[in-house]
């Protein structure tokens, strides 16, 4: 293997100073026969030999054309103990003197500057979304030990810290080991770039505490939190790129395609309202008051936090025939420390659509009668609200889920009971919709009615539309009849 000398032979060097050397040799560049990086540059400072390996050939090049200039053009000295240009080991020196003195953006308080400039600007559910990804990754961005405490407390310590009302106040008593460890342990915002803590950051992306794999929403929702934190790390100068883009999305299992087992169909939604108005005595009509609320979910299609913020200034029930529903506003449910109002439900406008628009949805007859007597029966909740709970408070997420899981064991058979078969109270919608597909309404037209787009609602409901496989089978039935007997 060829060589090349730092100093002619006979030319006069003088000498290096102690842990220095001229008596260096580079060698040509050569391949390695390994996959990732497949070229090698070695060379040889006082007797020792250094390598690197490169992707292409053409970086290989560049450095050793970097160590030939520092060789032959500027004279220079090479350190024995790392086999680097003495411009380059000042060069290094220098930047761990003004790290030293501006130290690196640790992951704590990234996470606590990127939450509060994101926090006016987002809803509660968003701002819960971003602290359950931050929280997740952050357990790859903490130095651990044998006292580290619990993975889950760390999350939590991380999930209160970053809330900016909580900036400067004492952490609960119970979170406050972890919450220490946390801002103390954390690594800088630049580790994430190290190979190991990022094969870490992934593994957290994908998985739960308990080992077991994520959702593949949960993966998404937390990956698309992270990306954006780091596509701001990046403008704000503290990473030099976004390593999540090196990085090939992993394709995970979704729900986004409605499963035909939970759709019920219309003889099974009656005994489901019927079973509901039986939960709970009858002096607190626990489950009376939410019969209505089931209701609209079944016959128009509403999301429960549609339902939740629905007022009777925006109910038309006429006398005789269709009413309608007009959507101005909805309830999701969040925790306290997500909303500006401190409560539990967030207001915000309907989903997908700008704050000052609605959506009429027409009811049929059934659904007016059933708003009409619960009227006349409960009246209005605070603020004008349709439903109330038995303070006339909103409608807590807890309670309809409680009520509807009783009702369940009451109206369906025991069999089905552990079933998928209507297992969730979204899942009325779900049959609303699937319901509206099979009478021939048009997918627009749908769409229109529910709050989603088209493209939704094909992809969501195509496989739940009845009579599509007999259509696929006559017309191939058809095809091959006109081939004819082959023989």
């Amino acid at each position: 293997m060829s060589t090349e000398n730092a100093t002619p032979a006979g030319s006069p060097r003088g000498s290096a100073r102690p842990g220095y050397s001229f008596d260096v040799k580079l060698w040509k560049v050569s391949k390695t026969g390994r996959k990732s990086r497949p070229w090698r540059l070695r060379w040889v400072v006082a007797g020792q030999v250094y390598s690197d390996t490169f992707t292409t050939a053409a970086l290989a090049e560049s450095r050793r054309s970097e160590l030939w200039q520092a060789m032959n053009r500027r004279g220079e000295a090479f350190e024995i103990t790392s086999g680097l240009p003495e411009s380059e080991v000042r060069a290094a020196e220098e930047a761990a003197e003004a790290a030293q003195a501006d130290p690196p953006l640790k992951w704590f308080e990234f996470c606590r500057k990127y939450v509060a400039g994101r926090w006016r600007t987002s809803a509660a559910k968003t701002r819960e979304g971003l602290a359950d990804g931050l929280a997740a990754v952050t357990l790859a961005m903490v130095r651990r030990g044998k006292d580290a405490p619990a993975d889950e407390h760390l999350r939590l310590a991380l999930r209160w810290g970053i809330v900016p009302a909580n900036e400067g106040e004492e952490p609960p008593a119970e979170l406050k080991t972890a919450y220490d460890w946390l801002t103390m342990e954390d690594r800088p915002v630049v580790d994430m770039l190290g190979t190991d803590v990022f094969e870490d950051v992934l593994y957290r992306l994908s998985y739960k505490l308990d080992g077991t794999p994520a959702a593949g929403d949960t993966y998404k929702r937390r990956r698309r939190a992270l990306n954006t934190a780091l596509e701001h790390a990046v403008v704000a100068g503290e990473l030099p790129e976004n390593p999540l883009q090196r990085v090939r999305r992993k394709q995970v299992g979704s729900n986004d395609v409605v499963d035909r087992r939970i759709l019920v169909n219309a003889v099974q939604a009656r005994q489901l309202l019927n079973a509901v108005s039986y939960i709970g005595s009858w002096d607190r009509c626990r489950g009376r008051r939410l019969v209505a609320f089931y209701a609209v979910l079944y016959y128009a299609g509403l999301r429960p936090a549609e339902a939740v913020g629905l007022r009777w200034s925006d109910c038309h029930l006429a006398e005789t025939g269709w009413g309608t529903l007009t959507l101005r506003e909805t309830r999701p449910v969040s925790g306290k420390q997500w909303t500006d109002s401190g409560e539990r439900h967030d207001r915000r406008g309907l989903k997908a659509r700008e704050a000052t628009s609605d959506r009429p949805v027409p009811i049929p007859p059934v659904l007016v009668d059933i708003l009409r007597v619960h009227l006349k029966e409960f009246g209005s909740a605070k603020e004008g609200r349709v439903f109330g709970n038995e303070r006339g408070g909103v409608v807590g997420s807890s309670t309809y889920w409680r009520v509807w899981e009783e009702a369940r064991k009451y109206a369906l058979p025991p069999e089905r009971v552990d079933s998928p078969l209507a297992g969730r109270p979204y899942d009325l919608r779900h049959a609303c919709i699937t319901r509206w597909l099979n009478a021939g309404v048009p997918i627009a037209e749908v769409a229109r009615r529910v709050g989603n787009s088209p493209e939704v609602i094909h992809r969501r409901y195509h496989g739940c539309v009845d009579g599509h496989e007999e259509v696929a089978n006559r017309k191939i039935m058809k095809d091959l009849e006109g081939e004819g007997d082959i023989n």
